[in-house]
């Protein structure tokens, strides 16, 4: 391609980010957004390219851009509900600067945009776990026996319990995933914990608010699922253990239990080789409060 055509479609690009840049992240969307006489790219590669030219461009420049997921079937319902031209730059322009304020973004710091991409469609489905969740917690409404919000109630349990796990953890980085199956789909959530020279555990906020929700989802719903520590710390095995969730608690799973789910493959049922230096064990007790008794919603 003519250098005279690179430069145009950088002028384009220019022309449509204010401060937030909304990527058309894969070839399903890209293709999407052909149908538009006003997108003048014909190869998502190419795009993807003349893209992060100019991030690097107003990097250099001292410039700050935000990175914004850009949906094209959320961006014809935009259109349509506001009667904007979707043909129009602008009408992209105000779309991408509405995702800003309220959708998923990362800052543009310099690396590849083949690293940032997983970034920004992993905070992308964080945040849409998180909604669904909120809205389902929501829905579940006041205890017919005591009339306390059953969803609050749930979120306040769970945000207790994972303070307790990772109070009672062993010394070294987090890393959890939390689990909950249920209709139409099994939530999943991750959570990230590094722990700092005190001894205090550094966690993402929206991370943790995600994690949390759809933990408390599960004990509120009494959905079948799982939560599932690994511990690591240098010059000592990896510790993995974890609880089933059941009568809208926490139930200790075994370490033979730890030991199957880790080593058999979901798809085939075959066994997997267990990694070495990884200790499957039995979480620690988190104590008598989070036994299933009293009032439970």
């Amino acid at each position: 391609m003519a250098h005279t055509e690179h430069q145009t479609m950088r002028r384009v690009l220019r022309r449509e980010i204010a401060g937030t840049i909304g990527l058309l992240t894969d070839e399903h969307d890209f293709r999407a957004m052909r149908r538009y006489r006003s997108f003048t790219f014909d190869d998502h590669a190419t795009y993807l390219q003349q893209v992060e030219a100019v991030l690097r461009t107003r990097a250099a420049q001292g410039t700050h851009t935000t990175l914004a997921l850009f949906d094209p079937e959320d961006y014809a319902a935009y259109c349509a509900e506001t009667g904007l031209d979707p043909e129009a730059a602008t009408s992209r322009s105000r779309f991408t600067a509405e995702l800003a304020a309220t959708g998923p973004t990362i800052p543009y710091d310099g690396r590849p945009l083949a690293t940032l991409l997983p970034t920004l469609v992993d905070e992308a489905v964080r945040q849409a776990t998180w909604e669904y969740a909120t809205t389902l917690l929501t829905r579940l409404g006041p205890c017919p026996t005591c009339g306390e919000d059953i969803g609050r109630a749930a979120f306040n349990r769970a945000a207790d319990l994972l303070v307790r796990i990772l109070d009672t953890a062993p010394p070294g980085d987090r890393h959890m995933v939390c689990s909950v199956s249920g209709p139409p789909d099994t939530l999943l959530s991750v959570l990230h914990g590094d722990q700092d020279p005190q001894g205090a555990t550094r966690l993402d906020e929206a991370e943790a608010l995600e994690f949390t929700s759809v933990l408390a989802l599960g004990l509120a719903t009494r959905s079948p699922g799982g939560l599932v520590m690994r511990a690591s710390a240098p010059g000592t095995a990896d510790r993995v253990y974890g609880w089933r969730l059941r009568a809208g608690g926490l139930e200790p799973l075994t370490a033979a239990e730890v030991f199957d789910a880790y080593c058999t493959d979901i798809e085939s049922g075959d066994l997997i080789s267990p990694e070495s230096g990884v200790d499957y064990c039995e979480p620690p007790d988190l104590g008598e409060e989070t036994a299933a008794q009293g009032h439970r919603h």
